[in-house]
């Protein structure tokens, strides 16, 4: 009997669920090391939330024994094994700040701030946004709360279908010594993604010193701009402004058409024609109760016993729908449907003409700024001496995880390839089997892309393998191998072979016996 070895082709989904799982493949999070030369680094992975976190007792000023931020923290565990603080409360204000190492000092060197957040339940509208508070002599971070002056705001934030990323820091004015909030612009990019998919990212602001800003999330490039340019309102203030003791002269003609003088309505204009007539060839149509009123007095309503009409007036049943114009066409006064007036002109007015004495659009004359001043290094801000997180939210479990302030573009990649790289690198394809849950057809280009090269792989590495359950005598080959014959070959059969031979030999039999009776009969 002929053996054959059986060997099966994986099907499409069982190579793809192998090689999928290969690539999205976590290895154990490790946490990184605190880098010296940073301002401030939190990764939460030491178990309870550090003492150098505080939580605000800030109270409400109208009721000095409630307190202002009653959210509850807590720091848990995330979906790749490291630990992350989580913002749990729903609907409620949450507060918590920790001192920096180090005061962050803006002189020659960039600020660059990075933190990870992910929005395990989504979110309806909240923030996530991180403060760096500013280092002043009254900072106590117990009572840390909205009116606690800071340097720079950043991170996501959306309610509705507004999606944001903030960036924003606060300007002191060198003339009169107040602070103004000035706002980077937004990005053109979709966000969305970053605040549904469930999923954790990586938001990162870098700040030079000359005045150039970055934000990156998931270390893509999504904004760039400059202090001095694309921020609202301006650093600095125009030079010239409108007068505000100017006045416009009562002669200013601004007007750049006027009606002609010359024109008079014509003598056959009808101003009181109306817009619509009654159709004068309109009939009423056939079946129109015109006795019968659409609405009855309700002849089943009686008056309340307390009604009195002194005080309520005389009563009246309520109206109800007359049923005798239910099956009617309609019922009441017919009026014939009304129709455009060919005869309507409406209210006549004289054609406007070139106005001879326009003197253009009137404005103030300009003066000399009193309040401008010129600041060409925004970003030498006030100093941080502290990280806060001050938030409400509708929606819980907001996770933060991996804070870092530094000055140094080196460490924080280090800290990046330490942090959020170590999840990332092994599973880089993870991000494609998200993308299939808004776009299932890219599972057909997985599968022709992945799918379809693993097989053929598989197919010539093993080209010698035959094909075929081993249980069978004969099976596909794959070579040009000789090989032997079944001996229940049906080709080799000798009952089929004499039971052919037989019918063969009858078929000529009767075939010579029909050619012989032909002849007999030509002869004839």
């Amino acid at each position: 009997m002929l053996q054959c070895h059986y060997f099966t082709i994986p099907d499409v989904s069982s190579v793809l669920a192998v090689v999928l799982y290969l690539c999205i493949f976590q290895n154990t999070y490790r946490s990184p090391a605190i880098p010296e030369e940073a301002h401030f680094a939190e990764t939460f992975d030491s178990g309870p939330l550090d003492r150098k976190w505080v939580l605000s007792k800030a109270q409400k000023a109208e009721k000095e024994d409630i307190l202002k931020y009653n959210g509850r923290w807590a720091v848990e565990e995330g979906t790749s094994g490291n630990r992350g603080l989580v913002l749990k409360s729903p609907g409620r204000h949450h507060a918590i700040a920790a001192y920096l190492r180090t005061i962050f000092h803006f002189t020659d060197k960039p600020l660059i701030l990075q933190y990870e957040v992910l929005f395990q339940n989504g979110v309806d509208c909240g923030g996530a946004y991180i403060k760096l508070l500013t280092h002043t002599d009254h900072l106590r971070l117990s009572q840390f709360c909205d009116t606690t002056p800071y340097t720079i705001m950043f991170g996501p934030d959306k309610c509705g279908g507004n999606q944001k990323i903030y960036f924003i820091f606060r300007h002191r004015n060198p003339l009169t010594g107040k602070y103004q909030e000035k706002h980077a612009r937004q990005t053109a990019e979709d966000l969305s993604r970053y605040f549904t998919d469930r999923q954790p990212h990586l938001y990162t602001l870098r700040l030079y010193p000359d005045n150039r800003y970055e934000i990156l999330i998931d270390e893509y490039l999504v904004s760039k701009g400059s202090l001095l340019e694309d921020v609202d309102p301006s650093v600095n203030p125009p030079q010239e402004v409108a007068d505000p003791h100017d006045t416009k002269p009562a002669d200013w003609d601004d007007r750049p058409r006027i009606p002609d003088p010359m024109a008079r309505k014509p003598m056959d204009w009808d101003e009181e024609a109306p817009e619509l007539i009654p159709d004068p060839a309109a009939q009423r149509v056939h079946g129109w109760l015109e006795d019968e009123q659409p609405f009855i007095s309700d002849p089943e309503a009686q008056r309340p016993d307390d009604w009195d009409e002194d005080m309520d007036g005389k009563w009246e049943p309520p109206l109800v729908s007359n049923p005798v114009c239910s099956d009617a066409v309609g019922c009441g006064q017919w009026e014939p449907p009304l129709i455009s007036n060919p005869a309507y002109k409406g209210k006549w007015s004289p054609p406007l003409i070139q106005n001879p004495n326009y003197q253009g659009q009137w404005s103030p004359r300009t003066v000399t700024n009193p309040e401008y001043f010129e600041d060409s290094q925004p970003f030498q801000m006030s100093p941080v001496a502290a990280v806060g997180l001050e938030l409400w939210s509708t929606t819980g479990d907001v996770l933060f995880d991996n804070i870092l302030l530094c000055s140094d573009v080196t460490v924080a990649q280090r800290w990046t390839t330490d942090t959020w790289g170590q999840r990332q690198t092994p599973g880089l394809l993870m991000q494609l089997l998200m993308a299939t849950e808004q776009r299932p057809w890219l599972w057909a280009l997985y599968v022709f892309t992945v799918g379809l090269p693993a097989i053929l792989f598989i197919s010539f590495m093993w080209p010698d393998k035959t094909f075929g359950p081993p249980d069978q005598d004969y099976c596909y080959k794959k070579t040009d191998k000789p090989q032997p014959d079944s001996p229940h070959d049906p080709e080799r059969d000798p009952g089929l072979w004499a039971h052919s031979e037989n019918t063969s030999s009858r078929k000529r039999e009767t075939r010579q016996a029909n050619r012989k009776a032909d002849l007999e009969l030509k002869i004839d």
